[in-house]
């Protein structure tokens, strides 16, 4: 059907209607999200290079990188698994609702993430 119909105006502002009711849909599909996790930081440096795009690329591939703000080694607020360094590593993404939970849920399972979190911005 034609979003254009020539001589109604009632179908034109109904097929309109819907039309900006789909793409207001599509639109809050998409959340902007921020996301840090702290690297262990006794990781060799090809190693960390490595965690930082396995989790750069995953979030590429369902959803889109903003910025990505590789603050390096710093000193913890608090000593973890007596540690008191961590490689720290920010990124800001747009993604779909879901996608944070699976995110959460990778950092848990990976060796050498020490914390993470992700929030909705």
């Amino acid at each position: 059907m034609p979003f254009y119909v020539k001589g109604n105006s009632l179908l034109q502002e109904k097929l309109g209607a819907k039309v900006q009711k789909e793409v207001n849909r599509m639109v809050e599909i998409l959340n902007k999200y921020e996301t840090v996790f702290v690297l262990n930081p006794t990781l060799s440096e090809e190693d960390t290079e490595a965690l930082v795009e396995k989790f750069k690329s995953l979030i590429e591939s369902n959803g889109t990188i903003e910025e990505v703000d590789v603050w390096g080694k710093r000193r913890l607020a608090y000593p973890i698994d007596d540690l008191n360094e961590g490689y720290y590593v920010l990124i800001h993404f747009t993604a779909k609702p879901d996608f944070p939970a699976e995110l959460e849920r990778i950092y848990r399972i990976t060796d050498g993430v020490m914390r993470s979190l992700v929030i909705k911005r």
